[in-house]
């Protein structure tokens, strides 16, 4: 059975961690996911029943896994008393608000001391849960939208509100009214995206990772060689395609690039990949992972709580997308690997497609179930239930019938021995799969609670108003400008925010604006502005997935995160694409829908092949001039612009691929 890796921060943090310590973070992440099956197939909790000890659960584990000492160093006397101390109290954050929720409920406003300390005490410990599990970055980034709640005339801290900009100013609120925000109140701290985390995004993550400890990581890997891996520049395709199927379930770029790539990664490089390439495309190829259906790292759940949309609706408009993202990835990976003169791996070095497939086939039907139920409209939290207990009995199924039926024939009797040895090594896999799903769902929830304090502060101060009108003023009502605005603005909130709650306090800020100045539709708006939000993985100067693949491939951070921005130009294209040719989401007139669809394809071909100078061979300098017009001319919402940048587009490929015969020619009788 494949054991995934746990990641880096958790392994290193458990280096120094004492084995009851270890025992007791297996025993909460057990107990965390047993609570979060039983919440979502068994028997449904109410919305602060849910949220606050899915909360209390996230903390404690935090708390637990990351010594205040930090990775290194072991916790001491005074960090032990530091950390107990913050344990009772995440505990006491959750606790407090199940045991007395009818009486807050009552109170509806008139809250007590005690409401007010205990609302205090939970905010000091998500924000400083999110230092340890998510990053500094975060956790300033909370405590400034906090200090910027307090000041103005009417504010606890009055005399920071003079320091304020016309446009930021406002009342103040004073900590009473702040913490029945962000505690006691539905758009805090227990707000929607915490909400999201606690039910839809912790099953799909959970069922990730029952898959990984099933082996289905390893199984999605070797198909995708089995399927590349002899076509030139083989393992790099490969990398592009595993990550898809990897992304679809787990929903983490960085789990991404340190699961495929370390399978990959090597593998390009001894074909002839540079290191810095390699990293690049690992990096690239991970991030379409985040917007890839059926998860998407959490955002389709959480767009489809934003807009009220069926979840349904957002996987189905967002798979041709992302099959235009990740072809686009593709194309630059073969046209590096032709430009380089390239080939694939020898035969006898793949997988064979039957023998992935015999070995491995099973894992397609939780998906199967998965893709069914969801159709059928079911809950996507029982969907996850469901899923989970599918990949259950297809893996018990297939054990069974080996041990049972195919083994002995090959002289291997079936012994009660051997029975307790699979139950125990079957018992061991569940406890993993569980204690790995609830880890890697802390730190998204934490992150998305500290969202929620800056999302309860926006509402509170109206922030969001006075950042939409900055963003009109700023862009003088271009929408090109306002687009390279929410692109700027995403970047430097990638810095120290993770993508989820990037997109869901940049949503928050511009969303507004987008729909109602610059006229784009809503789900639109919150595709853009999820789709940029993912630029923080692989653009300098912080590459999140970039940084990671660099530490797999051996090579300079910053030059393999320029591989990898280059690699993912789609990620900036595509969105634009969307606002411009909206029929590509939205749908209509079949004839306009699939001509849109076109001009999606020949543009980024057409983009790719001017970037890297070569499609079928080498492109003349004036070729790629050309391209640049006529790409502007298909996003141009004009039949006729679109028509003349296609007719372009078209031109400069098709000489392309006439002038490729006799420039192989030439370049075959040099080499002879």
């Amino acid at each position: 059975m494949a054991q995934p890796d746990v990641p880096d921060q958790l392994r290193s943090a458990d280096a120094v961690q004492p084995r009851a310590v270890l025992l007791l973070v297996t025993l909460v992440a057990v107990a965390m996911s047993v609570f979060q099956l039983y919440a979502a197939g068994v028997q449904p909790l109410g919305l602060f029943y849910q949220r606050s000890i899915h909360l209390s659960f996230v903390m404690v584990l935090a708390f637990l896994i990351f010594p205040v000492t930090g990775q290194r160093r072991a916790r001491g006397p005074i960090g032990w008393a530091v950390d107990l101390a913050f344990l009772s109290a995440a505990f006491m954050s959750g606790f407090y608000i199940v045991w007395f929720l009818d009486d807050i409920i009552d109170r509806a406003g008139f809250w007590t001391q005690t409401d007010i300390w205990m609302g205090i005490i939970a905010t000091i410990t998500v924000l400083e849960a999110s230092r340890r599990a998510v990053g500094l970055g975060m956790t300033i980034i909370g405590v400034i939208a906090i200090v910027y709640a307090l000041a103005g005339p009417r504010g606890a801290l009055p005399w920071l509100g003079e320091w304020m900009p016309g446009i930021m100013s406002h009342r103040g609120a004073n900590l009473d009214r702040l913490v029945g925000q962000l505690y006691l109140g539905q758009e805090g701290i227990f707000g929607l995206p915490l909400g999201v985390a606690a039910t839809y995004v912790f099953m799909f993550v959970l069922f990730g990772a029952f898959l990984e400890v099933t082996g289905a990581g390893r199984f999605f890997i070797d198909m995708a060689f089995a399927a590349t891996g002899r076509r030139p520049g083989g393992p790099a395709k490969a990398s592009v395609i595993a990550s898809a199927g990897m992304g679809s379930i787990s929903g983490s770029a960085i789990a991404n690039v340190v699961t495929t790539g370390a399978f990959t990664i090597p593998l390009m490089k001894r074909l002839g990949y540079k290191p810095k390439q390699a990293g690049g495309i690992e990096a690239a190829a991970s991030t379409g992972g985040q917007i890839t259906p059926p998860l998407m790292g959490a955002g389709a759940f959480l767009i489809s709580e934003y807009t009220n949309i069926p979840y349904i609706e957002i996987v189905g408009v967002s798979i041709f997308p992302a099959i235009l993202y990740l072809g686009t990835v593709y194309l630059f990976v073969h046209i590096v690997a032709m430009k380089a003169g390239m080939k694939g791996m020898p035969r006898s070095e793949l997988p064979l497609v039957r023998t992935v497939m015999g070995a491995g086939w099973h894992f397609l039907l939780p998906l199967i179930v998965l893709v069914v139920l969801l159709i059928n409209n079911y809950s996507p939290m029982r969907v996850g239930f469901y899923a989970i207990g599918s990949v259950i009995a297809v893996t018990v199924l297939r054990a069974a019938v080996v041990m049972a039926v195919i083994e002995p024939r090959n002289g291997n009797p079936l012994t009660l021995e051997r029975i307790g040895i699979a139950i125990m090594g079957g018992l061991r896999g569940l406890v993993r799969a569980l204690e790995i799903g609830a880890r890697n769902a802390a730190a998204v929830s934490i992150a998305c609670a500290v969202a929620g304090i800056i999302v309860g502060v926006v509402g509170l101060t109206g922030l969001g108003l006075k950042f939409s009108s900055m963003m009109v003023a700023l862009s003088g009502g271009n929408i090109v400008l306002a687009l390279i605005l929410v692109l700027l603005a995403s970047l430097v909130l990638g810095m120290g925010l993770p993508v989820t709650a990037s997109y869901i306090v940049l949503i928050v800020l511009v969303g507004p604006a987008l729909q109602n100045e610059f006229g784009i539709p809503l789900l639109i708006a919150h595709l853009v502005v999820f789709w940029y939000s993912q630029d923080s993985n692989v653009t300098p100067p912080i590459a999140l997935a970039g940084f990671a693949a660099a530490a797999v491939a051996g090579s300079k951070p910053m030059e393999t995160s320029f591989q990898a921005w280059k690699f993912a130009k789609g990620l900036y294209l595509i969105p634009a694409f969307m606002v411009f040719n909206p029929e590509i989401i939205l749908g209509g007139d079949p004839a306009v829908v699939l001509w849109t669809g076109f001009l999606a394809i020949i543009s980024l071909i057409g983009f790719a092949a001017a970037i890297e100078g070569y499609l079928f061979t080498w492109m003349n300098p004036v070729s790629r001039l050309l391209v640049i017009p006529a790409v502007i001319g298909t996003f141009y919402p004009e039949f006729l612009f679109e028509l003349i940048g296609a007719g372009l587009l078209v031109g400069v490929i098709a000489l392309n691929w006439l002038t490729a015969p006799r420039a192989q020619g030439a370049a075959n009788s040099s080499r002879s």
